[in-house]
């Protein structure tokens, strides 16, 4: 069990593949310039299977998020999925991904064993989606997004952060689009964790923000904590049902007594949060011909070390030197 002083449980662990991404969002990353892990800093495929091993069988994991960077960037992805499934107990798997390799990936992903996806698309627009990503590639992402669907990868989850004088006026929109698609819509306030440190609190888009300009043409209805769980996530009934939206407010609405995430980076590190600015080497252990005894205690010893919040409510918030495409999502 992964347990900490303030009584949380990990649960659901959050696996880095990569720290390379083919888009350069301008809340994650620069344009150019970002020094990239070496391969030799990398876990090896056997080496992320063996960590999610240990956490499934002796840590009480029962999810499994694969993130990056960009995870459908890494080689052995269908491979890991395949043998993490194959893992007693079996976890539960999804993917995050900016859809761009999706519609390929998506049929061998679930016959892999993949269980669903959540896929980053911030507007309707192609225009507005090179300025925000520098990339043209919209038509690929609305590709994946239909590719996952058909595949199975259910529910499929649109994710989409909003940038003042960007998109800021598309949310609307954006529902009523996922609810076309029999997408789940889950807007994120926009994360001190862009390589540049260009984030700023003020002016950002709230979800109050995003709530009141999505009720000018929806009727949203709480859908309660009980139902919340320790997801990220509130949630709201839209027109009475069946659709869903949510939003993840980690800026002004924190969430962190209820979280039970642990997170693995690319290069074998313990986070206990996204927003950490220390961190648990797991690999020189792994490499050092460690048990899995041993690593399963030392990682216990980074979970019990965890700290109550993130700091995001705090205005003198130290930013975590590596950018999100390091850390994983």
């Amino acid at each position: 069990m992964l347990i900490d002083t303030y009584g949380r449980v990990a649960t659901d662990l959050r696996v880095s593949l990569t720290d390379r991404c083919n888009l350069r969002c301008a809340y994650c990353m620069p344009e150019e310039g970002l020094q990239w892990l070496s391969k030799p800093d990398l876990l090896t495929d056997d080496e992320i299977v063996r960590l999610i091993d240990v956490a499934v069988t002796s840590l009480g994991i029962e999810e499994v998020r694969f993130t990056g960077g960009e995870p459908l960037l890494r080689p052995g992805l269908v491979g890991i999925v395949e043998r993490v499934a194959a893992l007693a107990p079996r976890p539960r798997m999804s993917l995050t991904t900016n859809g761009i390799g999706l519609r390929r990936t998506a049929e061998a992903l679930k016959t892999a064993g993949l269980d669903r996806v959540n896929v980053s698309l911030d507007t309707l627009r192609p225009d507005v989606f090179k300025t925000l990503t520098r990339r043209d590639r919209h038509h690929d992402v609305v590709a994946g997004l239909a590719a996952a669907a058909e595949a199975g990868l259910l529910p499929v989850k649109n994710n989409a952060v909003l940038i003042p004088g960007l998109n800021d006026d598309e949310a609307p929109d954006l529902l009523a689009w996922a609810m076309e698609h029999a997408y789940e819509l889950r807007f994120i306030e926009q994360m001190p964790l862009d390589a540049q440190h260009g984030w700023k609190r003020e002016g950002m888009v709230t979800a109050s923000d995003i709530l009141a300009s999505l009720r000018t043409r929806f009727e949203l209805t709480a859908e309660g904590s009980q139902e919340r769980g320790s997801a990220p996530a509130e949630r709201w009934i839209v027109d009475g049902g069946p659709h869903r939206v949510g939003v993840i407010a980690s800026v002004t609405r924190p969430f962190c007594a209820a979280c039970d995430r642990t997170r693995l980076t690319a290069d074998g590190q313990i986070r206990t949060c996204l927003f950490a600015t220390e961190e648990t080497d797991l690999r020189a252990a792994l490499r050092g011909g460690a048990p899995d005894e041993e690593i399963a205690r030392i990682w216990r010893l980074a979970m019990w070390g965890k700290k109550a919040g993130s700091g995001l409510d705090d205005p003198s918030f130290l930013q975590p030197e590596r950018p999100m495409s390091a850390i994983g999502g």
